[in-house]
C-alpha cells in the first residue's frame, strides 16, 4: 500500500531535451510569421511546401489574398490554440527564441500544435505510511498557503489557455458583436423581416398540426420575433418571456419546481432552420430561373415553374421543380447541374426527336394535371395516320440509325419527362408512401452472423411486407439500414400488386388512346412501353430512394430524442447531498487488477484532489493475501479517519467490486465500533458509481490538463467523485473541443447516428439544464473544473465564454452582475441574455470585503425585474415583517389585480419563488443506481434468460454444479437441468462433471441481487429459440424455421471443427469462434478486446481487438512451456511477436492497454476522418479546392490492412496514401517508430517531399 499527497511546486522547471529545443524553435519561428502575415490557412492545418507533386512539377505560389475561414472552433482549432499557447508561451518562456535572421528549414509551411511539447516531467513527492500531519507540515509547509499559491497558478494557467492570440478574424468578430453567439452561428447571413416571420410561423404551425399539443400560431410568431429581431436566446425566452409564448412551454404540470426540457421551443428552432434553408434555396433558384435567356421562348414553362416553386413547401417539392426546370433548360456547368439520367435525354433532344415525342399524344404536363385532377382532358386524342415505324423513318440520323432506334430514343424522352413532372411525382409519391411495403431476408453471411436471438439485427432479419407507415415510432429502420450496409440483409421495397395495377390503370386511362384503329393500337403499344419505362425505370426507383430517406430521417429523429432523454436524465440529475444539503467530501474508489492497484482518491467539497491511497490486497479473496489485507485495512481506516469523507463512491466494473465493497464496509464497521466505544457517532454511506463517463474523462486531454502528472486511475477516481458532487459540470467537461462526450455510451443504437447529429442534441440538452441550474461565478473562478458549463449559458458560446472565463479568473471575485458588463466585456445584449443565469454568491472573499452586494444577484431574478422584486418585497414586508412566510401566503392573483399587472403572472410567480429561496436546485434528487443497473455494470454485458454462455465448473456435488461465467458471475447447474432425462438416470452429478470442465449452457434464470444465474444444458432447451424483447408483427417465423433446419447440420459440424474448448478462466477469455467474437465486439467500444481459442490448435490463442466499426485486428499468441498432460490449459509463457509474457494479465497491461491508448489517440486526433479511401480522397480534394496553396492531409482507418492507419494527403492534385503501423510502442511510419501522433505529423511535414517508395 502506498499513499501520495497532492502538492504543487511553482519552482519546478520542466525538463526539455534537444529535440524539444529544435521543435520549439520551429514553432516559435512559425509564430513570428503569423504576426507578419495573418492570412495563412492554419486552422484547417494545411501547410505550404515549395514544390509540387511527383507527377506535377509546377511549383506552388503563396497566395497574397486573404483566406476567409469558416471557423466554428472545432477540435482542430481548440487544440491548436490551447496546446500551442500553453506549451510554448508558458512552459518555454525562459528559452531564448531564434533571431529573425536565423534560417529555418520549416519556414515555408505552417506548423500547428505538432511541435508543442506535452511530455513535461512532473515531480511527485511521497511520504511513508505513518507520517503524521506535523511531519508533513515540516516538510512541505502550510497547506493553506500552498492552496493559495495553487489558485494563483491556476489563474495564470487558465488565462494562458483561454486567450490564445491565434484566433481568426471571424472569431474575434463573433466575440465582439453584441449578439448571442449561438444566434450568430444560426442566422449567419440570413435576414428576417416581419412578413417573413408571419409567413414562416404559418409554415411552422402547419408542420406541428399533428402534434399532441399544437402550439398557438401567435406564440410561434412572437418566439421568432424574440429570437431573430430582439436577439434573445432560447433559455432566456423560456425563463423570462413566458407570458409571450405560454403554449410553447410545458409549465402547466403539477410540479413547477423541477427542471424542464423545452422540447417544443427546440422543435420550433429546428423547423426555423429548415424554413430558412428552404427559403434560401427557393430564392436562389428563382434568381437562377430568371437569368435564363432561353425562357423568353418558353414563357408557359417559366410561369409553371415559378408557380410550382412558390407553392413548394418541402425540400422534395423544390427538388421536383428543379428537376423539371433542369430538364427543360439543361446546363452543363454551374451550381445547378442536370441529373445524370438526362444525358441520354439531351442527346435525343439534340437529334431532333422532340417531334416524335409529340406524336405519342398528351404531354407530361397534361398527364400530370389530369392525374392530380387539376384538368379534365375532354379532347379526344388524335392518333397519327401512319405507323410509329413510318413516322420514325423521317428522323433517322447518325445517332439513331434506324426507326427502332428512333422510337427507343423518343420513348426514353417521353418517359423521362413523365418521371420529372412535379404533379406526376406528387401523385405517385402519395400512393407509394401510403402503400409501399418492406421485406427483409438475411444474406448467406447474415445467416451465420445473426443466428443468435441476442444479436442486434436478429429482430429484423425476416420481415415480410411491413408497410412504411408501420415503421412510425420505432428505430427499427436504422437497424435494417445498418445490416444492409454490412451486407447481412437484403431489403426489398415494393408496391402491392393491387396498388401497382391501380397506378398503371390510372396512367393508362389518361395516356392511352381510346381509338380502335390499327394505327391507334400500334401507337398505344408505344405508349404502354413509355409508361412501363417511366414507372419501373424512373418513378419507382426514385420513390424507393425517397422512402429510404424519409424512414431514415424519421427514425433518426426518434433515436435522437431517445438519446437526448438519456442524457437529460443524467445531466438533470441532482448531486449527492448530505443531510444538511451541503456538498459532500467524497472518497472515490476505483478497482485495480494490481497494475494499477485499487485506488482511493479524496476530494474536498470543492471537488479538488486532496490525497491518494493505493491498496494492493483489499478486495482479494486469495487465502495467501488475508494477512497482507489487514495492512490495507489499517491504511484505509487511517485514511478515512484523517480526511473524514461524507460518502464513499465505488466504481462498479466487475465482480471484484462486489468483494471490494464488502471489504470497505468491513473497514467502516470497524471505525463505527471504535467510535461507539468513545460515545461518538459515525456514519459513512457507500454508493456504487457508474465508471462509463469517468473512463472517458480519464482518456481525455482535459483530464491531463486539470490533473497534470496524475495516473489514469486517479483521474478516473476524481471524475467519479466530481460526478457525485456535480453531474452537470462533469458532463460539460467532456463537451470541449475534443467532444469526448460523444464516446460516452448512452444508447445501444447511438452509433447509428452521426457525431454531429448527436452533438447537436448534446448541446440542446446541456443548454437547457445549465441555464436552469445556473453558474456560481465566484466558485467557478476558483475551481477550474466547475467552469465547464459556462459555454452553454444563454447568450454565450465557446468563444464568448472563454473570454469571460479569462476575465473572471483574473479578477478572482465578482461583487455584482453589473460588473459583468462594466468590467468583464459583456455587451448589453449578451448581458441581458446571460445575467439571470450567472449567480453572484457571497463567497468568503466577498463577505470579508467592504463592498456592498445586491442580494438579488444571488437569485434567478433578472436585473430587468429588480424593481418589481423590490416593490413586491416592500409591499409584503409592510404587511408582515416575516418576509419568507408572507411570500408563501401571498395571493399572487389578487396582488397583480391591484397592481394592474395581470399579464405578468409568470414573472411574479418566479420572483416570489426566488425571494423565498434564491437559486434553489430544481434538479431531481440523487438516486443510487438501481439493482438492474448495478447488475449490468458488474456483469459487464447483457445477461438474460435464453442467452447462450460458456461456464467453467468450479465445484460439483451430487445434485448440482457450481460454475463461473466468463464475466465472473456464478452459475448453478442443477442435476435435473443437465440432460433431458430430468436426472432420472443420473444419481450423482459428480460422475458426469469434474472441476475445470467447460460447458456450453443456456441461462434459464437470473438472480440479480445475488449475482448468480441458473443454467441448463438440456439439448431441448438449447435448441429452443427464445425471443428477446417484443417480436415484430411482421416477423415471419416460417422463413426462419425453414432456414434453420437447412443450415443446422452444416453449422453444427462447422462449429465442432473450428476450435477446441480451452480450460482457461480469465475475464478476457471466451471459448467462442472468430465470427462469434466479432459479433460480441460489434456493439462494444473501439479498443475493446477478447482472447479466444485459435484455429491453429492448443498451442495458440488469438487476441482480437476492435479497431473501428467492422474493423478488427487479430494477434496470434503462442503458448510456451505447456504441460503435455494438460494441453487444454494455458502455457506458462505467452508470446506475441518478439514479446514474451507470463500470463494473460501481463498481456493486457503490457500489450493491449498501450496498444489501445495509441489507438484511441489516433481515433480522437483532430485530423482523423471516418470513411473509405475514396470518400476521404473526395474530402481532401474538396479541401484542396478551397485552399489550393496548402497541402491537405488526414488520417483514416485502413480497411485493407486491419490494425493500420492510412495517411492520405494532396500536394497538388492527386491524393497519395501511406500506411502507418500500430503497436504498443506507438506508430510506425516510414520505418520509424513515433510515440505520439504529433511527432509523426511533424516528421511527415518536414519530409513531405521524400519518396515514400524508399521506405
Amino acid at each position: 500500500m502506498k499513499r501520495n499527497n497532492i502538492h504543487h511546486h511553482d519552482d519546478e522547471e520542466p525538463q526539455i531535451d534537444e529535440d524539444d529545443h529544435q521543435v520549439m524553435n520551429q514553432n516559435n519561428h512559425g509564430e513570428e510569421e503569423e504576426d507578419v502575415n495573418d492570412n495563412h490557412y492554419d486552422y484547417d492545418d494545411g501547410f505550404l511546401t515549395d514544390g509540387g507533386d511527383d507527377d506535377e512539377d509546377e511549383p506552388m505560389q503563396h497566395s497574397d489574398e486573404d483566406h476567409e475561414d469558416d471557423f466554428n472552433l472545432h477540435e482542430d482549432d481548440y487544440q491548436l490554440l490551447q496546446e500551442n499557447e500553453k506549451n510554448l508561451q508558458k512552459k518555454f518562456k525562459r528559452l531564448k527564441k531564434k533571431s529573425d535572421d536565423d534560417y529555418d528549414e520549416l519556414n515555408d509551411f505552417i506548423v500547428d500544435e505538432d511541435d508543442g511539447v506535452r511530455n513535461v516531467i512532473i515531480k511527485k513527492r511521497k511520504y511513508m505510511q505513518g507520517s503524521d500531519s506535523k511531519a508533513f507540515h515540516d516538510v512541505f509547509g502550510d497547506p493553506e498557503e500552498m492552496l493559495k499559491l495553487r489558485e494563483k497558478d491556476l489563474a495564470s494557467r487558465i488565462e494562458d489557455e483561454v486567450e490564445p492570440p491565434l484566433l481568426s478574424e471571424r472569431d474575434v468578430q463573433i466575440r465582439k458583436l453584441d449578439v448571442p453567439e449561438r444566434i450568430q452561428l444560426f442566422e449567419e447571413a440570413t435576414e428576417i423581416d416581419e412578413i417573413n416571420i408571419e409567413e414562416e410561423s404559418n409554415w411552422i404551425h402547419a408542420q406541428l398540426v399533428h402534434e399532441e399539443a399544437v402550439p398557438e400560431k401567435d406564440d410561434i410568431s412572437r418566439f421568432l420575433e424574440l429570437y431573430h429581431v430582439h436577439k434573445l436566446d432560447i433559455p432566456f425566452i423560456a425563463m423570462y418571456r413566458k407570458e409571450q409564448c405560454r403554449s410553447l412551454l410545458d409549465d402547466d404540470d403539477d410540479n413547477p419546481e423541477t427542471t424542464k426540457w423545452h422540447k417544443v421551443l427546440w422543435m420550433i428552432h429546428d423547423l426555423d432552420r429548415k424554413w430558412l434553408l428552404l427559403r434560401k434555396r427557393k430564392t436562389s433558384l428563382l434568381g437562377y430561373f430568371k437569368k435564363q435567356t432561353s425562357l423568353l421562348h418558353h414563357q408557359n414553362v417559366f410561369e409553371s415553374a415559378i408557380k410550382s416553386l412558390e407553392a413548394a413547401e418541402t425540400e422534395r417539392e423544390v427538388d421536383d421543380v428543379d428537376s423539371k426546370f433542369s430538364l427543360c433548360f439543361p446546363v452543363g456547368e454551374g451550381q445547378y447541374k442536370r441529373p445524370n439520367r438526362t444525358s441520354q435525354y439531351s442527346v435525343c433532344v439534340k437529334s431532333g426527336l422532340r417531334e416524335v415525342v409529340s406524336k405519342f399524344g398528351y404531354s407530361a404536363e397534361k398527364l400530370g394535371r389530369a392525374l392530380s385532377l387539376e384538368e379534365i382532358l375532354v379532347d379526344e386524342m388524335e392518333d397519327a395516320k401512319e405507323t410509329p415505324e413510318e413516322t420514325a423513318l423521317s428522323y433517322v440520323c447518325a445517332m439513331f440509325g434506324d426507326s427502332q432506334a428512333v422510337l427507343k430514343g423518343a420513348r426514353h424522352m417521353a418517359a423521362v419527362e413523365i418521371s420529372c413532372d412535379p404533379l406526376i411525382k406528387k401523385y405517385v409519391r402519395t400512393i407509394y408512401m401510403e402503400n409501399a411495403v418492406v421485406s427483409t431476408r438475411p444474406t448467406q453471411d447474415g445467416n451465420v452472423v445473426m443466428d443468435n436471438s441476442y444479436h442486434r439485427f436478429s429482430g429484423v432479419k425476416w420481415l415480410r411486407e411491413k408497410p412504411l407507415n408501420k415503421f412510425e415510432g420505432v428505430t427499427q429502420w436504422l437497424l435494417i439500414q445498418k445490416a444492409e450496409e454490412e451486407k447481412l440483409l437484403q431489403v426489398i421495397f415494393k408496391l402491392p400488386e393491387s396498388c401497382m395495377n391501380r397506378l398503371i390503370r390510372d396512367f393508362s386511362e389518361h395516356y392511352l388512346s381510346n381509338g380502335v384503329s390499327k394505327y391507334a393500337q400500334l401507337w398505344n403499344e408505344q405508349r404502354r412501353l413509355i409508361l412501363e419505362d417511366a414507372v419501373h425505370g424512373f418513378l419507382l426507383p426514385a420513390m424507393e430512394k425517397e422512402a429510404r430517406l424519409f424512414l431514415t430521417s424519421r427514425a433518426k429523429s426518434l433515436l435522437l430524442s431517445d438519446y437526448g432523454q438519456v442524457l437529460w436524465n443524467k445531466a438533470s440529475s441532482g448531486p449527492y447531498r448530505k443531510e444538511d444539503d451541503d456538498v459532500p467530501r467524497v472518497l472515490a474508489c476505483c478497482w485495480g487488477p494490481g497494475n494499477p492497484q485499487t485506488t482511493f482518491a479524496m476530494l474536498d467539497a470543492s471537488g479538488e484532489l486532496l490525497d491518494v491511497l493505493y491498496t494492493r490486497y483489499i478486495g482479494s479473496r486469495d487465502e495467501e493475501d488475508r494477512k497482507r489485507k489487514k495492512d490495507d485495512y489499517r491504511g484505509l481506516s487511517k485514511f478515512i479517519k484523517e480526511h473524514q469523507p461524507d460518502v464513499v463512491a465505488l466504481g462498479a466494473v466487475n465482480m471484484s467490486c462486489v468483494r471490494l465493497k464488502d471489504d470497505i464496509y468491513e473497514v467502516i464497521f470497524e471505525i463505527m465500533e471504535e467510535m461507539l466505544e468513545g460515545m461518538l457517532t459515525f456514519d459513512l454511506p457507500l454508493v456504487y458509481a457508474d465508471e462509463s463517463l469517468p473512463r472517458q474523462y480519464e482518456n481525455s486531454g482535459i483530464s491531463s490538463e486539470q490533473l497534470p502528472g496524475q495516473p489514469g486511475i486517479v483521474r478516473r477516481a476524481v471524475a467519479i467523485g466530481r460526478y457525485l458532487q456535480n453531474p452537470l459540470a462533469m458532463i460539460a467537461t467532456l463537451c470541449g473541443p475534443g467532444k469526448e462526450v460523444l464516446s460516452w455510451k448512452l444508447h445501444s443504437l447511438q452509433d447509428l447516428l452521426e457525431p454531429d447529429e448527436r452533438y447537436k442534441m448534446v448541446e440542446q440538452v446541456m443548454v437547457d439544464v445549465t441555464n436552469q441550474v445556473g453558474i456560481n461565478v465566484n466558485f467557478s473562478a476558483r475551481h477550474e473544473w466547475s467552469f465547464s458549463p459556462l459555454q452553454f449559458v444563454s447568450g454565450l458560446g465557446p468563444r464568448k465564454a472563454s473570454l469571460l472565463q479569462r476575465s473572471l479568473v483574473r479578477a478572482g471575485s465578482v461583487f455584482s452582475r453589473k460588473e459583468l458588463m462594466i468590467n468583464h466585456g459583456l455587451g448589453e445584449k449578451v448581458f441581458t441574455n446571460a445575467a439571470g443565469f450567472l449567480r453572484i454568491s457571497r463567497t468568503e472573499l466577498a463577505c470579508n470585503s467592504n463592498r456592498d452586494m445586491d442580494l438579488l444577484d444571488d437569485t434567478r431574478i433578472h436585473p430587468e425585474s429588480y424593481r418589481l422584486a423590490q416593490e413586491l418585497e416592500k409591499d409584503v414586508y409592510d404587511q408582515d415583517p416575516d418576509l419568507s412566510a408572507s411570500l408563501r401566503r401571498i395571493d399572487i392573483d389578487e396582488y397583480l389585480r391591484c397592481k394592474k399587472q395581470e399579464n405578468k403572472k409568470e414573472t411574479y410567480v418566479d420572483i416570489t419563488r426566488e425571494l423565498t429561496c434564491g437559486f434553489q436546485d430544481y434538479r431531481s434528487r440523487f438516486k443510487e443506481i438501481s439493482q438492474d443497473e448495478e447488475f449490468n455494470m458488474i456483469s459487464g454485458e447483457t445477461i438474460g434468460e435464453g442467452r447462450i454462455v460458456e461456464a467453467t465448473v468450479k465445484r460439483v456435488t451430487s445434485g448440482k454444479a457450481i460454475c463461473v461465467l466468463d464475466c465472473g458471475l456464478k452459475g448453478i447447474l442443477m442435476k435435473e437441468d443437465y440432460s433431458d432425462d430430468d436426472g432420472k438416470d443420473i444419481l450423482d452429478l459428480s460422475n458426469k462433471l469434474c472441476e475445470g470442465d467447460v460447458l456450453t449452457c443456456k441461462i434459464r434464470g437470473v438472480q440479480k441481487n445475488r449475482y448468480f444465474v441458473f443454467l441448463s444444458c438440456k439439448e431441448s432447451e438449447m435448441k429452443l429459440k427464445r425471443n428477446v424483447g417484443e417480436v415484430d408483427d411482421y416477423y415471419y417465423h416460417e422463413y426462419e424455421d425453414q432456414n434453420s433446419v437447412v443450415s443446422e447440420k452444416k453449422k453444427t459440424v462447422k462449429a465442432k471443427n473450428q476450435f477446441k474448448h480451452r480450460m482457461i478462466v480469465h475475464p478476457r477469455f471466451q471459448n467462442i469462434t472468430a465470427e462469434e467474437a466479432r459479433v460480441y465486439l460489434s456493439d462494444k467500444n473501439n479498443g475493446e478486446s477478447i482472447i479466444r481459442p485459435s484455429s491453429r490448435g492448443c498451442n495458440y490463442l488469438t487476441l482480437m481487438i476492435k479497431i473501428f466499426d467492422n474493423v478488427y485486428v487479430h494477434k496470434e499468441i503462442f503458448e510456451g512451456e505447456k504441460e503435455k498432460v494438460s494441453l487444454q490449459s494455458i502455457g506458462k509463457t505467452l508470446k506475441i511477436g518478439d514479446e514474451t509474457f507470463e500470463d494473460i494479465d501481463e498481456v493486457m497491461y503490457r500489450y493491449v492497454d498501450p496498444f489501445v491508448v495509441h489507438l484511441m489517440t489516433m481515433l480522437s486526433y483532430r485530423k482523423f476522418r471516418n470513411g473509405t479511401k475514396s470518400e476521404i480522397d473526395s474530402l481532401l480534394r474538396s479541401e484542396k479546392e478551397q485552399t489550393p496553396t496548402m497541402v491537405v492531409y488526414c488520417f483514416g482507418v485502413s480497411l485493407e490492412y486491419p490494425g493500420s492507419f492510412v495517411l492520405s494527403y494532396v500536394r497538388s492534385a492527386n491524393p497519395h496514401h501511406e500506411y502507418i503501423g500500430l503497436s504498443p510502442k506507438g506508430f510506425k511510419f516510414r520505418k520509424r517508430m513515433f510515440g505520439d501522433v504529433d511527432k509523426l505529423v511533424s516528421y511527415f511535414k518536414r519530409h513531405i517531399k521524400a519518396d515514400p517508395e524508399l521506405y
